[in-house]
């Protein structure tokens, strides 16, 4: 496959057809950086969080309960 940059010459201004192609290319891999994201990282991450009996509020609750109770000491 020819690479169609090279096809551009310096002073002119890049076609219409090809800066779409690129712009859902890049689109496309955004997409897929999200999905992934969403599915291998947030969703594991919010299960476990709901197994676990809470999230990050409880815990930072029950870190300060244990800081109180050790200055109690």
């Amino acid at each position: 496959m020819d690479n169609p940059f090279k096809k551009i010459l310096h002073n002119e201004e890049l076609p219409e057809v090809l800066k779409k192609k690129v712009l859902n290319d890049v689109a496309m891999i955004k997409l897929s950086i999200d999905m992934a994201d969403l599915f291998v990282v947030k969703y594991p991450n919010a299960v476990g969080d709901l197994l676990s009996g809470g999230g990050a509020e409880e815990d930072d609750t029950n870190k300060k309960n244990k800081d109180q109770k050790n200055r109690d000491k």
